[in-house]
């Protein structure tokens, strides 16, 4: 079984690991990076990040979009949402698909 992370600032992270997910906590991309790089080395199969960090990371998370795993999942802050987890879905979405299914246009 794959075990599940969650990287982000300690506020938005916390509860989760009282449902048994593994936290990471810092509001630093570097930081975030090179802990992805570990997670990603040590049998993870989903990470969630929060859109904020995840922002400001494109280009570290850039290298993991095709890979099987771990599958990267931008999920909301205490800070609000960014729309940045939607626009991935919407991207896979439409990449799947052939169009984008979900626009209201």
């Amino acid at each position: 079984m794959y075990k599940v992370a969650v990287i982000g600032d300690k506020d938005s992270i916390y509860g989760f690991a009282s449902i048994g997910l593994e936290i990471f906590p810092t509001d630093n991309a570097d930081d975030a990076s090179v802990t992805l790089r570990k997670i990603a080395d040590s049998g993870y199969g989903v990470v969630y990040i929060t859109e904020q960090l995840a922002a400001q990371m494109q280009t570290e998370l850039d290298r993991y979009r095709e890979l099987p795993l771990p599958a990267i999942i931008p999920i909301p802050g205490v800070s609000g949402n960014t729309g940045l987890g939607m626009s991935n879905v919407s991207k896979f979405v439409e990449q799947a698909v052939g169009s984008d299914i979900l626009s209201d246009a």
